[in-house]
């Protein structure tokens, strides 16, 4: 039985018979942030065992409203027809992810206006909330898990979440992950209703915190960086400015992040003045 809503099952129609191209998509309109729950950083002060523990996956925040996909500015992510053709029709928040260490592939094929087949059949939509969902983050995760079976899409898939009964289990399972090649966890309060914005009821736990930067400007190298890029001028979002000079790929350094762009760094603490001490890129954020 064909269960697919009315517009989706029309899309996928005209596309097969060529009455539109993947591209024509891109006149579908992008819109303003989503409301989405984002993460604090753990301390251990805070009792794990009232949380549910997940692995950071690393790959695209992706909202799905129940007929396109977008990333957290609201743009539209350009997903083949045959992606999400099967997907529920209620809001979905989760992780486009390939697999560990496999950030700029995945970041790579989202951005495309013109999805590559070969790029999306390696790609699975990792979910992890539902928005405007009811009841507890254990119900939600419930109903997340009935209705991903009945979807019965392979690539649609909930993210596995476990408990620990306190913070020593929890920084083992830490250092095994990210030996295993992963970012970190993530920790869910077990009874925490949905809702939006930075909260302590979602934690993000790394062997490093992290954070973002909008670029003001690029500094160029010296000595054998002549030519490329040599730091980033960054500034937090409390307005204070600083350089961000390490954790650059070759690629990076020829072709760095546009000013105004917003960029992911790591480091160990702050300093007594509040910036951060050991500060180094890990990425140019691409769902902005």
């Amino acid at each position: 039985m064909d269960i697919l809503p009315p517009l989706r099952r029309l899309t996928a129609i005209l596309l097969l018979i060529g009455a539109i191209t993947p591209a024509s998509l891109g006149a579908l309109p992008d819109r303003d942030a989503p409301a989405i729950l984002l993460a604090q950083n753990y301390s251990n002060e805070i009792n794990p065992n009232a949380y549910l523990v997940s692995e950071k996956l690393d790959g695209v925040r992706a909202i799905w409203d129940g007929h396109v996909l977008r990333f957290r500015s609201g743009r539209v992510i350009h997903a083949p027809v045959w992606f999400t053709a099967g997907f529920p029709d209620h809001a979905l928040d989760g992780e486009l992810w390939l697999a560990r260490r496999s950030f700029d592939q995945v970041s790579a094929a989202t951005r495309r206006l013109d999805p590559l087949d070969h790029e999306w059949q390696k790609i699975s939509y990792q979910v992890f909330e539902l928005p405007g969902g009811t009841g507890s983050f254990e119900d939600r995760l419930a109903t997340m898990r009935r209705s991903a079976q009945k979807a019965n899409v392979p690539w649609l898939q909930v993210v596995e979440h476990f408990t620990v009964p306190d913070d020593s289990v929890l920084q083992q399972k830490l250092k095994q992950y990210v030996a295993s090649g992963s970012e970190g966890l993530m920790l869910h309060r077990r009874d925490a209703l949905w809702q939006t914005g930075r909260s302590d009821v979602l934690l993000k736990l790394k062997m490093f915190l992290d954070a973002d930067a909008r670029v003001v400007a690029c500094e160029p190298g010296k000595g054998k960086y002549k030519n490329r890029l040599g730091a980033l001028l960054v500034e937090m979002p409390n307005g204070r400015q600083f350089r961000l000079g390490t954790g650059f790929s070759d690629e990076v350094r020829l072709n760095p992040p546009e000013i105004g762009s917003m960029v992911s760094y790591r480091y160990r603490d702050l300093t007594p003045q509040g910036l951060p001490r050991f500060a180094s890129y890990l990425r140019t954020r691409s769902d902005e």
